[in-house]
Formats: structure tokens, C-alpha cells, sequence
């Protein structure tokens, strides 16, 4: 696919089914209700800073998208860290640089709003995830998330 067809745009209300379609692809498991609360923070939060991205063909078909989250802080003061909490690229569509140009624009919007610095989690299991990451400037990080199972 010619890169330049491919176009980055702030994540739209309207984009939902093709989000929780493209991770169903992804995951082969329908994790609507996730997305029903990530999108309600999206679009009706008052303290929500749009922070997530979609990719479209030349079809204007969502084939990717990219989605963080930055509060406001105190005073209405934007904080100076984000999270990336969800990335997905249509498994037709993957392996032809969607991913990179996604994590890249998401990158830059978030420099445009302040931010120094954006954390995410990932299992540590998750090799291909890690590598990806890991390709795109993330690095681990200085604090351990540890856990208890009861």
C-alpha cells in the first residue's frame, strides 16, 4: 500500500464500530464494553484532552488508530505525562509501516500539547508488542508494576 494514501486524523466519535472491529480481528474477542468506556471518556470527559488517533485508506476505511489519554491537571494546567493505553492496526493492513506512521503522529500531537513523556504497559510476555515498542523509542522504565495474586 502507497504510504502517502494513508491519512492520520484525530479519532471521531463515528470511528467506534471500526475500532471494536479492528480489535476483534486482532484479539479474536469482542471487547465492546471496553471501548464503550474509553469512548465515553473521549467524547463527553470535560477534562479530556483529545489525545487519540485514527489511520484511513484512500477509502476513508479506519484501518488503525492509536489511544492515549492526558488530563488536565490542577488549575487546568495539562499535565506533562500520558499514557498510550491502546494501539491497533486491521491484521490486512499490518506489517506496511501503519503502526510506526500512527505511534509517530501520536508522538508529535502529544509534544504539541506539553507532554514530555508518555508510559504504557505491556505484557512482558508479549515479544512482538515489546519489540515494537521498543523499535518506536519506548524503553522500560525506573518503576516495577508488581502484583499479588490471590
Amino acid at each position: 500500500m502507497d504510504q502517502d494514501a494513508i491519512k492520520i486524523r484525530l479519532m471521531r466519535n463515528e470511528d467506534f464500530d471500526a475500532v471494536v472491529g479492528i480489535d476483534r480481528k486482532i484479539t479474536q474477542d469482542s471487547r465492546r464494553q471496553y471501548y464503550e468506556l474509553k469512548f465515553d471518556k473521549l467524547f463527553k470527559s470535560k477534562d479530556y484532552v483529545p489525545a487519540s488517533l485514527v489511520a484511513e485508506d484512500e477509502n476513508g476505511a479506519v484501518v488503525g488508530f492509536v489511544m492515549g489519554e492526558l488530563y488536565l491537571g490542577e488549575y487546568g494546567i495539562l499535565q506533562e505525562e500520558a499514557t498510550l493505553d491502546t494501539i491497533g492496526v486491521d491484521p490486512d493492513f499490518q506489517h506496511q509501516g501503519i503502526g510506526e506512521r500512527l505511534m509517530h503522529e501520536f508522538m508529535e500531537h502529544m509534544r504539541s500539547l506539553g507532554v514530555e513523556k508518555i508510559n504504557t504497559l505491556v505484557h512482558w510476555n508479549d515479544a512482538n508488542l515489546i519489540r515494537f515498542f521498543s523499535a518506536n523509542k519506548f524503553s522500560p522504565s525506573k518503576t516495577i508494576n508488581l502484583e499479588r495474586v490471590l
